[in-house]
């Protein structure tokens, strides 16, 4: 056999659909969509730009080489440069060697540097890496891609054009061929800086199957999608005419003029209008029923969740799938999936009775606002809490949906040791009850609908969800603790309670600092819980590269570039890294602790369960259409309840790794998505 190759590529494209909102499949399904530049390297040779916009072709060795099972192909992104090529290859219509068939030949440097702790972007990632200047992405790209790869403003002074060509601007168009041959340079210097922290095999066969679920998307309600954005459209002209005839003002929707103006109504200091101000403003005894309304009406507008319906709209292919709402390895510090397009992570939950959801849905794809208004009140608010019933399953289709039941408690139960919590959940698994009465003292059993003890379920519940990584009354603040009937006063001896309840927990966020610190300053690597953990600190000198590592008991590892132990916001030592900071997006020194690190074990642990059971189900022939955190959405031919318990049944598999784990999973067959 032919000994590996290595064909690196970086591709300039032009499309009329905004990449951004539409995301990658609508963006290439475009009819307007061209490749316009093919720069490649072979085997680290001199890199080459291939200029397709002028009529050039790609090289015959080259074309051999794309398509040699034997040639391994490596792209920035290269769910991109694949998908982009697929289509100028017209797989699509190769049933043969669909693009799916392509896929398992391609390595993406990106994932490469985010599964070693790099932020995400070519840019990003060069300078997180110290790479010199003449290996860096250009910065003139961005000004270049405007003005070759998207539609321009037809002009007087451009002939009224609406795109540009290279002849419109060929010094432009040389430094746009420049700039595409140094991307393929600068991919390649990463790829070779990282060449010793290398992706596990299983985390590159789950990118695969990533893609493959990408590409076939979810049918959406077009009708529904439609209806919607034209009700919410109607319901804020009406709020904001009557804003306008309440206040006076000529932009109600400015929040310097309706702050002025609130101001003087209510004689309150406002000093913003988010969300939690508003509601804060209308839990108090206003003197003034014009601003309350006015806040109301503040409210009704601010719910962003409806652009959710513009997004998909965008976002739709011409088949009515949407694609790409997965990024695989979004989250660098564990290695969990991010939302793309309308974020399916992050959807509004659905509060209407489940038997009402078709009569909703029905009223909103018939435009019928006033009867939307009648039965179910606030038309932005029932708009929101049907979004998620905008993805459907395909004609002769249903949807199958399946969930873990409590994976992050369950995972880190295991990972500890807490073995009351683990014989719970291989029993009744009533936790929130059992917390409860571990917390209290009070038995089980008393803890039931319609005793007084009932009451303690509330503060279990909090409590589980909250404090399992060393968060105190904060945590069950920001976890709704107040809103869900406790007190500010009785949420110190909660945490008390649940941390003398869960010994074992308590002890791993102390023994996972002190594991990860040790491996830090001596080098030396630490196994802990009988191996099912290991910390270390590896580097690769020659590269510049140094990270403390935990490996899992998957295989995988995590990534805390550059340790070293510095001051936290407390001024105490503590243990840092170098990550993304999640605000401002800089490269910088970040600071962790024991129950941060247990919170991340354990996030990344339920994620590697979810990723082999959704291996398992594309293998049993299950379509995965999306998945989110703890939960796969599977499109079944029929669908019937058989199918869901095969679901769960797979679902509830326990991988190798994780033996003693209690898993369980629930769901439901339905036509639409919603939340059980």
């Amino acid at each position: 056999m032919d000994a590996v190759r290595h064909l690196s590529i970086d591709i300039e494209t032009y499309s009329d659909v905004d990449l951004g909102k539409a995301g990658l499949y609508a963006y290439a399904q475009s009819p307007a969509f061209s490749i316009l530049l093919f720069a490649y390297s072979l085997d680290d040779s001199p890199v080459q730009v291939v200029d397709l916009a002028q009529g050039e072709r790609i090289p015959q060795p080259v074309m051999v080489r794309l398509f040699d099972p034997a040639t391994i192909k490596h792209a920035y992104n290269a769910s991109f440069e694949w998908y982009c090529l697929s289509r100028h290859f017209r797989l699509q219509e190769n049933r043969s060697y669909p693009p799916e068939a392509w896929l398992p030949q391609w390595r993406c440097t990106m994932l490469h540097g985010m599964y070693a702790g790099y932020p995400a972007g070519l840019e990003a990632i060069g300078k997180a890496l110290g790479l010199p200047e003449e290996r860096q992405k250009l910065s003139t790209g961005r000004a270049l891609i405007r003005y070759f790869c998207a539609p321009c403003t037809p002009t007087k002074t451009n002939g009224g054009r609406t795109y540009n060509l290279p002849h419109h601007d060929p010094a432009k168009w040389e430094l746009f061929k420049t700039y595409n041959a140094q991307d393929v340079v600068t991919e390649m210097e990463v790829e070779r800086r990282l060449s010793n922290f290398r992706v596990p095999d299983q985390v590159q066969a789950q990118w695969v199957t990533d893609q493959a679920i990408n590409l076939r998307g979810v049918a959406v309600d077009l009708r529904l999608v439609e209806g919607a954005l034209e009700l919410d459209a109607a319901a804020r002209s009406q709020y904001l005419q009557e804003a306008v005839e309440l206040s006076g003002l000529d932009n109600p929707n400015s929040v310097a003029q309706l702050t002025h103006w609130l101001q003087k109504e209510t004689g309150e200091e406002i000093h913003d209008l988010r969300k939690a101000t508003v509601s804060n403003l209308l839990a108090k005894d206003l003197p003034s029923d014009s601003a309350r309304r006015m806040l109301e009406i503040r409210q009704e507008l601010g719910k962003t969740s409806n652009k959710k319906y513009a997004a998909l709209r965008t976002a739709v292919c011409a088949d009515g799938r949407v694609r790409g709402l997965l990024q695989f390895y979004g989250a660098s510090r564990t290695g969990r999936w991010a939302g793309r397009i309308v974020q399916p992570q992050n959807l509004p939950r659905t509060y209407i009775d489940g038997a009402l959801l078709p009569l909703a849905r029905d009223l909103v794809k018939g435009r019928q606002m006033d009867a939307l208004k009648v039965v179910f009140g606030s038309v932005p608010d029932t708009l929101s809490q049907l979004i998620r019933t905008a993805f459907v399953a395909a004609p002769g289709c249903t949807l199958v949906d399946a969930d873990f039941s409590a994976i992050e408690a369950r995972v880190i139960a295991w990972l500890a040791g807490e073995e009351w919590v683990l014989e719970v959940f291989r029993t009744h698994g009533k936790i929130y009850e059992a917390t409860a009465s571990q917390m209290f003292g009070i038995p089980l059993e008393r803890i039931k609908k319609g005793s007084p003890e009932y009451s303690y379920r509330q503060k279990g519940k909090v409590a589980t969800l909250a404090l399992g990584y060393q968060g105190g009354s904060g945590s069950l603040i920001s976890m709704g603790a107040l809103d869900n009937g406790l007190t500010e006063e009785e949420l110190p001896d909660i945490v008390s309670r649940w941390r003398s309840a869960n010994p074992a927990i308590v002890q791993f966020w102390y023994t996972v600092e002190a594991a990860a610190k040790e491996a830090v300053n001596s080098g030396r690597r630490i196994e802990i819980h009988g191996g099912r953990l290991a910390f270390a600190r590896e580097c690769d000198p020659a590269n510049g590269l140094d990270a403390l590592t935990i490996q899992l008991p998957s295989g995988r590892k995590l990534y805390y570039t550059h340790p070293h132990m510095g001051t936290n916001r407390f001024g105490q030592a503590a243990l840092c890294y170098y990550g993304q900071d999640q605000t401002t997006k800089k490269w910088k020194s970040l600071e962790t602790y024991g129950g941060k690190l247990a919170e991340n074990i354990t996030q990344a642990v339920a994620r590697d369960v979810l990723a082999e059971a959704i291996e398992r189900l594309e293998a049993a022939g299950y379509r995965v259409v999306f998945h989110i955190h703890d939960e796969v959405v599977v499109e079944a031919l029929g669908g019937t309840e058989q199918d869901l318990e095969r679901v769960v049944e797979i679902m509830s598999q326990v991988p190798a790794w994780a033996d003693g784990l209690p898993l369980t999973a629930d769901g439901w067959v339905n036509p639409f998505f919603k939340k059980d």
